[in-house]
C-alpha cells in the first residue's frame, strides 16, 4: 500500500514548514488533524536524535489509549513501515532508534505532570484543546525550550502545535490565534503575525479516508453541533443566553459552609443519550457561591452514582441532590447502593417548571456577583453561555445537563434567594375614595 498525503494535508504541511513556532490546527470530527500533527512529530524525531517531544491531552488514559495505541501505530504503519518505536510503559513515552522520545501525558494527573513537565522539549502537542484550560496551555510552553541538533548540523525549530473541533469564539484557542489578543489582559500578542499561523481541516478534506454515510451522518447533525463536527467553525455565545462570560470569575474558594455535590442524571449511556450533569458547589464563609468541580458526562447509572459518592467524600460534602424526574426512585437507590452501607443524604428534587425559569435566579446571581468558579471549567461556561430562555435541545442537538446540575445545586444552597416570589392574593376590600366624593373614570 502506497501512502501518500491528502491534498489538505499537503496544504498542513507547508504551513508548518514557515517560521511561524504556533500552530492551531482546528476542524470538523475526523478530519485528519491528529494522524497528520503525529506524523509530523515523528518525522522532526527523526530529524534530531536525543530530541524530547509531548503530547498532552486533559486525561492521561485519552492520551494513551486515543494517541498512543491508535494514532501512533497508524502513523508508523502507513507512513514509515519498517520504524519501531519501543514503548517505556513505566514513564509513558515512545524512544525511537535514535534516542528520541515521544511523551504522552494528562493535564489533569499532577502527580505525573509534574515530572513531565521537568524536562524540556522541542515539540509540544496539544491534542483536543477544547478540554484543555488557559492556564494548563501557559504553564506547558514553559517547557518548550530544548535545544537540539538535526543531523544537518541546524537547530531544531521549536514547534507548538494545537487541535480541536471549535467550541465557541470565546475560547483562548480562538482569541490568541485568530483574534490575537491574550485572553489574561486582553494585550494584543506582538508576535502574533509572525509565530502564529491556523489552518482549518474538515472531514470533507479526509473523504477519500472514511466511509461517505459517516460524512452523510455529519451533515445530518442538528445546527450547532453540525457547525462544529462538520463545518468544523467556532460559535459565538448566544446574545440571548442568561449567562454572559464576563458574569464568570475565577477565584479561590475560601472555607466553605455548605457544600452539595448536585446531579442531572441520565438513565442510560448509549450512543446519543444526554449527559450526566455532576456539579459540586458550596457557600463559602464570605457568603458567596462556588463551583468546586464539573464531573459530568456520559455513565452508566451505576457509574455517575460511584462518582457523585467519590466526589461527596473527596469534598466531605453536606448532602447530595438529585433531580428525580427521570428515573424516581431509582435514583435515590443507586447513590444508596453507592454509598455502601454509609449513610449519605440524599434530597430528590423535581422539576415542575421549565428549565429557564429555574435558572434565572441562579443566573442572577452570577450577575450579581455572587458566584465564583475555581477553575476555568470550559463545558460548563460554553453550556452556560449558549443557555437561553427559548432553548430547544432538539434544535442544539444536546440537553444541558450541565447548566441542570449546576442549577440545583445552587438552588439549593440558595434557597431565599433563588424562590420565586409568592404573589399577594388579591382581596376585593371594598371602595377606595371616600363616601360622596367624585370617582375619578
Amino acid at each position: 500500500m502506497t501512502f501518500d498525503l491528502t491534498p489538505k494535508q499537503k496544504e498542513v504541511r507547508a504551513i508548518f514548514a514557515t517560521g511561524a513556532k504556533f500552530f492551531l490546527v482546528y476542524g470538523g470530527s475526523r478530519s485528519g488533524k491528529t494522524f497528520f500533527i503525529i506524523y509530523a512529530i515523528i518525522t522532526r524525531m527523526l530529524k534530531a536524535p536525543g530530541s524530547r517531544h509531548a503530547v498532552f491531552r486533559a486525561d492521561g488514559v485519552d492520551a494513551k489509549q486515543s494517541v498512543g495505541n491508535e494514532t501512533v501505530p497508524s502513523v508508523l504503519a502507513l507512513a514509515f513501515p519498517g520504524l519501531t518505536l519501543k514503548w517505556h510503559d513505566k514513564d509513558g513515552y515512545y524512544e525511537a532508534p535514535n534516542g528520541s522520545q515521544l511523551w504522552l501525558a494528562g493535564l489533569k494527573d499532577k502527580a505525573r505532570l509534574d515530572k513531565v513537565l521537568g524536562k524540556e522539549f522541542a515539540t509540544i502537542y496539544l491534542n483536543e484543546a477544547s478540554q484543555i484550560t488557559l492556564a494548563a496551555f501557559s504553564i506547558v510552553q514553559t517547557r518548550l525550550a530544548q535545544n537540539v541538533m538535526q543531523v544537518d548540523g541546524r537547530r531544531l525549530p521549536l514547534r507548538l502545535y494545537v487541535d480541536l473541533n471549535p467550541t465557541v469564539a470565546a475560547h483562548w484557542t480562538y482569541q490568541i490565534w485568530i483574534n490575537g489578543i491574550h485572553p489574561e489582559g486582553s494585550f494584543a500578542i506582538p508576535e502574533h503575525a509572525t509565530d502564529y499561523r491556523t489552518v482549518m481541516v474538515n472531514p470533507v478534506d479526509n473523504a477519500s479516508n472514511l466511509p461517505p454515510d459517516y460524512i452523510a451522518a455529519l451533515r445530518n447533525l442538528p445546527e450547532r453541533m453540525r457547525r462544529r463536527f462538520f463545518d468544523g467553525a467556532f460559535t459565538a455565545d448566544d446574545d440571548n443566553a442568561l449567562w454572559r462570560r464576563s458574569y464568570i470569575k475565577i477565584d479561590t474558594a475560601p472555607e466553605m459552609k455548605r457544600i452539595v455535590v448536585a446531579i442531572d442524571p441520565a438513565t442510560t449511556n448509549t450512543p446519543g443519550s444526554d449527559e450526566t450533569g455532576i456539579i459540586v458547589a458550596g457557600v463559602g464563609l464570605d457568603g458567596r457561591g462556588y463551583v468546586l468541580a464539573d464531573e459530568s458526562g456520559k455513565y452508566r447509572p451505576e457509574e455517575w452514582a460511584r462518582r457523585a459518592i467519590s466526589l461527596f467524600d473527596t469534598y466531605d460534602a453536606d448532602a447530595v441532590v438529585a433531580e428525580v424526574n427521570q428515573g424516581g426512585d431509582m435514583v435515590e437507590s443507586m447513590i444508596k447502593a453507592a454509598a455502601k452501607g454509609r449513610v449519605v443524604p440524599v434530597r430528590k428534587v423535581t422539576a415542575t417548571r421549565a428549565k429557564h425559569v429555574r435558572a434565572e435566579p441562579v443566573a442572577a446571581l452570577y450577575e450579581q456577583g455572587k458566584v465564583r468558579h475555581t477553575e476555568d471549567f470550559v463545558e460548563l461556561c460554553d453550556q452556560l453561555c449558549a443557555f437561553t430562555l427559548g432553548f430547544d435541545r432538539t434544535a442544539q442537538g444536546y440537553s444541558p445537563d450541565r447548566v441542570d446540575a449546576l442549577v440545583w445545586g445552587f438552588t439549593d444552597l440558595f434557597p431565599a434567594m433563588v424562590q420565586r416570589p409568592t404573589p399577594t392574593p388579591y382581596v376585593d376590600t371594598g371602595p377606595r375614595y371616600a363616601p360622596g366624593a367624585r370617582r375619578a373614570f
